[in-house]
């Protein structure tokens, strides 16, 4: 069974509502007419008794009422409509004004009869306390009656071409006012991986639908943001492989050319070995991105000494600081709650950033604040200003002479570093100031 679209149940649900409110407005008003005729009708049948029992008073039997007939019709010729039965103490018929009259009611109050094909109204009342006749007044109420029955046709017709003409109408103004819905779909409908840059004019949206409109939009805008970062990243994957994967074949080819001695193919081994140890690395790293996208990244929550994680992480890289005269320095202590490897690995990779750009005679300063702030600065040549925001995108590198794949960086340190606290539910951000490249990161606090 075809399901009933939206406009179509606006619009019957428009006609229903116009349909009862007629149909409730008609019912009230033939209600309110009717009442009107009958209390007219009454007071006519009560003003004409009180005349007919003053020209009636003080007959006792038939005979006394064959004097007083010809005022009795000459009354009664005035109003056609009109009607007088005289019935005595016992039930005889003394007098009836016309023919085919209904009965006598029994009730003494303003009863509705019908008799030969004419509707009555009548009232049935004692003459006078000298006379025992009873006298009933009937009253012809034929045309009201079929002004009532006009009336209620006119309602149904009324009820019938209102709920039509509305249900016309908010097909209309329901097609009207889903138009915004109808742009939203085709919106949607023309999306695709070649066309995410289309949005709906919120400007031209009515008030409820501005928002769901607003959210439309933004849902489009993540989606072109992730559609181009995943293809920037899949540039930037097939970049960094083609260097070592060419690499591997022309040091392959050239070992083949000519037989070799054992020796020659060891060491050919061996520098394919060192391109495929780093082409792992990079997969792995690129693995834990991946992981950290998806959320899958759960660090432990272990109390840690992050001081004495620093120190050994300055151990570590002393001698290669000393190299390259750099001098390493650790100001302040901090208690943390987190992983240990996975903040180690963090921190490992902004001391191994600062010590490939800091130069000779330089500093490298791993600062522990107060509130879990953690700062890496190191001196030297200041990064621009333009690129500090993309310092942590992956295979981003600001030194454009090494942009191309290597075996030594691949530009994915610095996110994995705020991968890493992020899952921490930290932050990270880089700054250059006063001759000073800083990183600082900010955890939460024990608690």
């Amino acid at each position: 069974m075809r399901r009933l679209s939206l406009g179509t149940r606006l619009a019957l649900l428009f006609a229903a509502c116009t349909a009862t409110v007629s149909l409730g407005a008609g019912l009230l008003f033939n209600r309110a007419s009717e009442q009107h005729f009958v209390e007219l009708d009454q007071q006519l049948l009560e003003s004409r008794l009180s005349l007919f029992r003053s020209q009636l008073a003080g007959v006792k039997h038939p005979g006394q009422l064959q004097g007083r007939l010809p005022a009795l019709r000459n009354e009664l010729s005035h109003q056609a409509d009109l009607a007088l039965r005289i019935d005595g103490p016992d039930g005889a018929n003394w007098f009836a004004s016309r023919d085919g009259l209904p009965g006598t009611p029994s009730t003494p109050t303003l009863t509705t009869l019908h008799a030969e094909g004419v509707d009555y109204r009548s009232l049935t009342v004692p003459a006078d306390e000298q006379t025992p006749a009873q006298l009933t007044l009937y009253l012809d109420i034929t045309h009201h009656q079929h002004f009532l029955q006009g009336m209620q046709r006119l309602i149904w017709l009324t009820v019938g071409l209102s709920a039509l003409a509305t249900a016309l109408l908010g097909a209309w103004a329901a097609r009207s006012g889903l138009r915004p819905l109808r742009q939203m779909g085709q919106v949607a409908a023309s999306v695709s991986a070649r066309s995410l840059t289309t949005r709906l004019p919120v400007a031209q949206m009515p008030e409820e639908l501005a928002e769901l409109a607003t959210t439309v939009n933004a849902m489009l805008q993540r989606l072109d943001d992730a559609f181009q970062r995943l293809s920037a990243f899949s540039a930037d994957i097939a970049h960094e492989l083609r260097t070592p994967l060419s690499n591997l074949l022309t040091h392959t080819q050239v070992t083949l050319t000519r037989p070799r001695s054992l020796e020659e193919y060891r060491e050919a081994l061996h520098g394919n070995l060192e391109e495929l140890q780093w082409m792992a690395q990079m997969i792995n790293d690129m693995l834990f991105l991946a992981k950290a996208d998806h959320g899958l990244l759960v660090p432990g929550q272990t109390a840690l000494a992050l001081h004495e994680d620093v120190d050994a992480l300055l151990e570590y890289y002393a001698p290669l600081a000393e190299d390259n005269e750099v001098q390493l320095l650790r100001e302040g202590e901090a208690i943390v709650q987190g992983d240990r490897p996975m903040l180690r690995r963090a921190l490992s990779n902004l001391l191994d950033n600062a010590l490939r750009f800091t130069p000779p005679g330089g500093q490298i300063r791993v600062t522990l604040e107060p509130g879990l702030r953690i700062c890496v600065a190191n001196t030297g040549v200041a990064i621009d200003a333009a690129a500090l925001p993309r310092v942590f995108d992956r295979f981003y590198r600001v030194d454009p002479a090494r942009r191309e794949g290597s075996s030594e960086h691949a530009g994915l340190g610095l996110a994995i570093t705020r991968s890493i606290v992020q899952a921490h539910g930290g932050s990270i951000r880089a700054q250059c100031q006063d001759g000073w490249t800083r990183f600082v990161i900010e955890l939460p606090e024990v608690r």
